[in-house]
């Protein structure tokens, strides 16, 4: 099991940029690919951002492409979101989620696929 609690989110003005992070608990951080998901007021929740577990894989939801990159250190068991060039409609709680997963390289897009959420860090984008 894995505990995970996402921290740097905040306000900042449109064009800025944040790093979010993700802290994991437990020893085994390695053994889950990761994900970043979002959800603005009144909407579903959106994928954002997939790495797997060697950090060789990563792979973007279509609105962030280009601007946020998903990274990770396993030996910090920490996995972080570079946010760019933001935009009002990035305006959302953003959460982290891992799922345990035998393959190195696979990516994990579908949130049901996901096991374990933190409980989320709030980022708004001002105009």
């Amino acid at each position: 099991q894995v505990q995970l609690v996402e921290s740097g989110g905040g306000l900042v003005q449109a064009g800025g940029s944040l790093r979010l992070s993700c802290a994991a608990s437990g020893r085994t951080f390695s053994s889950y690919p990761m994900g970043w998901f979002r959800q603005a007021p009144g909407k579903e929740r959106e994928f954002v951002a997939s790495i797997s577990r060697n950090g060789n894989s990563t792979y973007y939801g279509d609105s962030v492409k280009g601007r946020f990159t998903i990274s990770r250190d396993n030996a910090k068991n920490t996995v972080y979101l570079r946010m760019n060039s933001l935009k009002p409609e990035d305006t959302a709680v953003y959460y982290c989620a891992a799922v345990l997963m035998a393959s190195l390289e696979r990516t994990v897009v579908r949130g049901t696929a996901y096991d374990y959420w933190g409980q989320g860090t709030q980022v708004t984008v001002s105009s």
